[in-house]
């Protein structure tokens, strides 16, 4: 006769004799301090919340919201990054661990070492094939996976931009074939009757390498290659080299133009830029423009969220008269991912054509000046999402004289949205169709 089958315990089996084969201890102690640090956990921002404490966004991304209950298990597993980001105090434990880190190790917190895929920074992460039907998107952010950091920490609390180096050592395509594309994009506009400029803005460790470290990734390769990409931006594209008046105005305002905690240049910066692109176009019409400090303003920096942190940079606000007399300064553009469009009347020491500036942040950096020294200027980035390749496209028809401003980390790295086969096909077409003489 066959026999019963075992029936499980009517129990527990925290609860059945030390003895019994299927005794299991609810280990109550650590169970219990575990229970009550996830309730603390998930439970301590909530009532931060009540009694009006209120987490800050350090990061270059939005706090994360609360699940919703529609989710499902994605309830579960959307709650602790909710709970991450509602610590009020986060700010404070990041600045604390940093400051151990100096303490004990003589070093930093290793904050600026990004997880696989994490997208934050100046410029945002490269993304997949953009569609023949949009417009090229988005640019580059430090490669983690090789080891290149998203920040440099320097000496005296400066800061450098980790693709810097990360662009030179490891680039996504060949220089001479970047540069190959920039001139196919160069015979386009010029076989059109338009005039072509290319101006590149040099990276921050370029024009302020004292204050680097004496060893981070991709140091030596990258300082080697520094020479001969500016060689070939200049000899082979044609660029404008704004290096000589940068150092010239660094000099006279006796520091660097470059703000230690940013990637990007000050106003000194800024107006070196824009003069340099009117006398590109136009030779000599500067030397009736008067520039001087008007004031300082503080902005966020870009550099101190990649490591967790906040900060500031002062910058100095400076005046524009073309003419000697008539301000015409503008105002910056925060956002030129649409067509930034800005008219005047002409004025002794302006530029009047309809001038396209199909650039960067460096260009969204200096469009107080540009708007100034222009009567019919369109800016636009060409890292966006927002403004369609029919759109752009139409930009360059629109232009008499097309400039394309790039940062050098961006060039030196072929990240550069101008370049994609379908953009370049697409502007080619369209400014053969409509030529002006």
């Amino acid at each position: 006769m066959a026999s019963e089958p075992q029936q499980l315990p009517a129990v527990h089996e925290a609860w059945l004799p030390r003895e019994h084969a299927l005794h299991r201890p609810r280990h109550g102690g650590r169970q219990l301090t575990a229970l009550i640090s996830a309730l603390l956990f998930f439970t301590t921002p909530a009532l931060l919340w009540v009694f009006g404490v209120r987490p800050g966004e350090i990061e270059n991304h939005k706090l994360a919201s609360f699940p919703g209950l529609d989710k499902g298990w994605g309830f579960f597993t959307d709650m602790p990054a909710w709970a991450i980001d509602q610590l009020s105090f986060r700010p404070g434990a990041i600045t604390a661990a940093d400051a151990i880190s100096r303490g004990v190790f003589g070093e930093g917190a290793p904050l600026d070492q990004p997880p696989p895929q994490q997208q934050a920074g100046p410029i945002p992460a490269p993304p997949a094939p953009t569609p023949s039907k949009t417009a090229p998107t988005q640019g580059p952010t430090p490669n983690a996976a090789s080891g290149y950091r998203r920040v440099v920490q320097g000496r005296d609390g400066w800061l450098y931009y980790g693709y810097d180096a990360d662009a030179k050592c490891d680039p996504s395509r060949p220089l001479p074939e970047t540069i190959d594309k920039i001139n196919e994009l160069r015979r386009a506009v010029e076989q059109s009757g338009r005039r072509f400029e290319l101006v590149v803005a040099p990276d921050k460790s370029t024009m302020v390498p004292q204050f680097l470290p004496d060893s981070y990734p991709g140091r030596d390769c990258s300082r080697s290659a520094e020479a001969t990409t500016w060689h070939r931006m200049l000899k082979d594209a044609r660029a404008i080299d704004l290096r000589p008046e940068l150092r010239a105005s660094e000099g006279r305002v006796q520091r660097p133009v470059y703000p230690p905690n940013d990637t990007h240049w000050a106003d000194e910066g800024a107006l070196v830029m824009t003069r340099a692109i009117a006398n590109a176009i136009k030779p000599g019409v500067t030397q009736t423009w008067v520039s001087v400090p008007v004031g300082q303003y503080d902005a966020v920096a870009d550099l101190p969220p990649l490591i967790s942190k906040q900060g500031t940079k002062t910058n100095t606000l400076y005046s524009l008269r073309p003419d000697g007399l008539v301000e015409r300064a503008g105002e910056t553009n925060g956002d030129i991912d649409r067509p930034v469009y800005r008219t005047a009347s002409p004025l002794i020491g302006t530029v009047d054509e309809k001038v396209l500036i199909y650039g960067d942040s460096f260009t969204k950096a200096s469009s107080r000046y540009l708007s100034g020294a222009f009567t019919n200027l369109t800016m636009l980035a060409h890292f966006t999402q927002k403004t369609s390749q029919a759109e752009a496209v139409d930009a360059f028809v629109n232009a008499n004289v097309v400039v394309l401003e790039a940062v050098e980390r961006s060039v030196a790295g072929g990240q550069l949205a101008f370049i994609d086969p379908g953009f370049l096909e697409a502007v080619k077409k369209a400014l053969a169709e409509h030529p002006i003489r």
